[in-house]
């Protein structure tokens, strides 16, 4: 069974206006922004990762949604499956601690659970966050829109496959994989002027046209436009397979937005150092993802990005982080 599949069946039972369809990452209620990620050895983090890696990540990839929603931490729950020696989880709360201090969110309670010995571990957390306005929502993008993206595509999918390759594999790359950076800022100082917003998780291509499909538009990606780091293209170059690599992905916690093509980012109060760039636009027709590259149509790539689904679907040859680049 697809994520997809299963969501759909979820809209049967989340049927309050505050979940918003399931259309978005994130519940809105009373003025809160509720928003809750697991991440699983395998398939979000690797086994020889550094444990307090691991907790850092769990926090980071939930702030990631806040972020794109401009709401500001206020307090955690955490789910902790306890498995193995002690000094793994020991380190993971610490992981867990620096990510907290660092954002400024409370830990506010949760659960732990042990697990049989072997059973990989899933971790997870609620966070919530204070809306300051009004709340974007993916759907609400306009023909015409310019897509724009926070930050950098393809790295940690380049550190992903560097440590694949080779499990003491070191460097820049490595690192954004396992300590992604939440845009909150950035994302604070966009929320009153976005038409839409969603952090990109999954890969780029898949969450835009999970935003086309939401907002009943279709998103041209113009590739040659996406921003790349120097530490990628170093590894992998800026050609156009290089760049459907990095639009694929997954795990960039970026954020794409829609904003009105006539909005003037210069009026924008951005944190030093974003990285901001047009990526493509929304238009009223046409199908809900096209792509192009220096102009000309690129062909959709048969990965658009992560899908989480069943074993059965997934095959008996591909391990739950093959599914990953």
């Amino acid at each position: 069974m697809r994520e997809s599949e299963v969501i759909e069946r979820l809209r049967r039972i989340a049927t309050a206006p505050e979940a918003r369809g399931l259309l978005d990452d994130v519940a809105v209620l009373d003025g809160y922004v509720v928003t809750h990620d697991s991440i699983a050895e395998g398939v979000h983090f690797l086994p020889q990762d550094p444990p307090a890696s691991v907790g850092w990540k769990l926090v980071a990839v939930n702030l990631s949604d806040l972020a794109a929603k401009g709401a500001k931490p206020a307090g955690a729950l955490l789910s902790l499956t306890i498995s193995g020696p002690a000094e793994w989880a020991l380190d993971f709360l610490g992981g867990i601690e620096a990510a907290c201090e660092s954002y400024g969110l409370p830990l506010l309670g949760g659960d732990t659970i042990g697990l049989p010995p072997a059973a990989p571990r899933v971790l997870g957390m609620t966070v919530i966050g204070r809306a300051a306005g009004e709340v974007p929502h993916r759907a609400g993008g306009k023909a015409g829109d310019s897509l724009w993206l926070v930050g950098t595509v393809g790295d940690a999918a380049a550190g992903l496959a560097l440590l694949e390759q080779d499990p003491n594999a070191t460097g820049v790359l490595v690192d954004i994989y396992r300590r992604p950076v939440p845009q909150l800022g950035a994302g604070a100082a966009l929320a009153p002027h976005v038409d839409a917003m969603m952090d990109v998780s999954d890969g780029l291509l898949l969450d835009a046209r999970r935003l086309a499909e939401a907002s009943g538009c279709g998103a041209t990606i113009e590739l040659d436009l996406l921003p790349l780091s120097s530490a990628y293209v170093a590894e992998r170059g800026q050609d156009l397979s290089a760049r459907l690599f990095a639009a694929a992905g997954g795990d960039d916690y970026a954020l794409l937005a829609a904003l009105p093509r006539e909005f003037d980012l210069e009026t924008l109060s951005l944190p030093r150092g974003t990285r901001i760039s047009r990526i493509g636009s929304l238009s009223g027709a046409g199908p809900a993802l096209s792509l192009t590259f220096a102009g000309e149509p690129v062909e959709l790539p048969e990965r658009l990005g992560f899908e989480h689904q069943s074993n059965s679907d997934r095959g008996l040859s591909a391990a739950p982080m093959a599914d990953r680049p």
